[in-house]
């Protein structure tokens, strides 16, 4: 009989590989790690969104959405305004660099996605989606 594995551990090795792929496939496009391209991907379907939202909504650390929001700002990918109705707050936007990018983004993130489960049947993979769904609900929300 084998072994099982720690269902955190699988999950944590899947998450590190995905990373390295799409680390080495955005680079070029100067889109680093951390995130970044998660970020980006929600400015671009929510243009106007705060800083604060995609925090919650990404569920990463403030510090990490100010650093991401900061480095994307910098590669001319998002633009950041100060909201009318509430001056301490942001509202983010793609930029046309980001319209342009927007597809070559979403490639890249579809097949990193291929690639992470091109051993499993199509079946196998809604499966895998559908407990996936079900075990990163958090009880506390």
């Amino acid at each position: 009989m084998r072994k099982k594995q720690p269902i955190g551990k699988l999950i944590s090795h899947l998450y590190r590989r995905n990373q390295k792929i799409l680390s080495k496939k955005l680079t070029p496009y100067g889109i680093g790690s951390g995130g970044q391209h998660s970020f980006l991907k929600l400015i671009l379907q929510r243009p106007g969104i705060t800083q604060e939202q995609l925090t919650n909504e990404l569920k990463f650390d403030k510090a990490t959405t100010a650093r991401s929001v900061k480095q994307l700002e910098e590669s001319g990918y998002i633009e950041r305004k100060t909201d009318p109705n509430d001056r301490r707050s942001h509202l983010l936007s793609p930029t046309a660099k980001a319209l342009e990018f927007s597809p070559v983004l979403q490639g890249i993130l579809d097949e990193s996605n291929v690639s992470l489960v091109y051993n499993l049947s199509e079946e196998e993979e809604e499966l895998l989606i559908d407990l996936l769904q079900k075990i990163s609900i958090d009880p506390d929300e």
